[in-house]
């Protein structure tokens, strides 16, 4: 009799964290559209929350609601299929949120889909297809890159606020002497302008660069160079789209950007990827 008890409070307190996981949210949340453009450029990205040195804020700034969903459900662009509101949606959005002591990078994503739940009462389901994929592995001659750099420390926030997002940089993206864009010193991401690309983290593991390549060559990337550590990736490329060979002064490709300035290369592959498939989605989400 007590073991029969004892298996049923189990069995009881199993269902009860189910449950509580399913229904996961941020302490506070503020989601606004943001404003439009004033012509001093746009920085977009997310940034703290679990895992980061800002562990109970989590920023997002200019991300349309395709970038949020990709960010929730930790999917490349490639893989969200969205209804045709979806696709023609394009305001850009703000999210100030406040996450619990202890939550975790699982917790976070599962509190950003019931957000976009609540807010766009978005509804969705995954399939496996078949799709062109890639492996990123070692070139001959070994990687180009050096160990990582540690991260400067997180911006100040002022406390008394509840919730404070740091400003991001507000200057004018500048073009390199090859037309490239240039990124401020030492600060990580990415910036495209005029079909030309550079990247740059001081602090990036091979998994995060193969999704940062799954997103840009839509289509999915595996890490496969047995690589391990964290490392200082720069990387400058053209799309495609603007290198012809009519314009060999143009710059290389991303694929032989990745060969010739990291000293890695993609082998091609063909098989299953999973997809997100967006049943329903409303254009205008609840007040706050």
């Amino acid at each position: 009799m007590i073991r029969l008890i004892l298996s049923e409070l189990l069995l009881f307190a199993c269902a009860g964290f189910a449950q509580s996981a399913d229904k996961l949210e941020f302490e506070v949340a503020s989601l606004k559209q943001a404003p439009p453009p004033d012509g001093r450029g746009v920085s977009v990205f997310c940034r703290g929350g679990p895992g980061s040195q800002d562990p109970g804020l989590f920023v997002c700034e200019n991300m349309s609601l395709s970038n949020l969903v990709c960010r929730a459900y930790g999917i490349s662009y490639y893989q969200l299929i969205a209804t045709d509101s979806m696709a023609g949606m394009r305001p850009m959005f703000n999210l100030d949120a406040k996450v619990a002591p202890g939550a975790t990078v699982d917790d976070l994503k599962v509190m950003l889909q019931n957000l976009l739940a609540v807010r766009f009462k978005l509804v969705v389901h995954r399939e496996t297809r078949d799709y062109q994929k890639y492996e990123l592995v070692v070139a001959r001659n070994g990687p180009k890159f050096k160990e990582g750099a540690d991260p400067p420390p997180p911006p100040p926030k002022d406390d008394d606020a509840g919730i404070s997002r740091p400003a991001p940089p507000r200057a004018r993206p500048t073009l390199d002497k090859d037309g490239f864009p240039a990124l401020p010193p030492g600060q990580p991401g990415m910036s495209m302008m005029n079909g030309r690309a550079r990247l740059f983290y001081p602090n990036m593991t091979m998994e995060m660069l193969a999704g940062q390549l799954s997103g840009q060559l839509a289509s999915p990337v595996t890490d496969a160079t047995g690589l391990k550590g964290k490392y200082a990736i720069g990387l400058f490329w053209v799309a495609e789209s603007r290198s012809t060979a009519s314009d060999s002064d143009a710059g290389p490709t991303l694929v032989q950007a990745i060969q010739e300035q990291l000293g890695l290369r993609l082998e091609s592959k063909k098989g299953p990827a999973e997809f997100l498939i967006v049943d329903h989605v409303d254009k205008v989400p609840t007040e706050n």
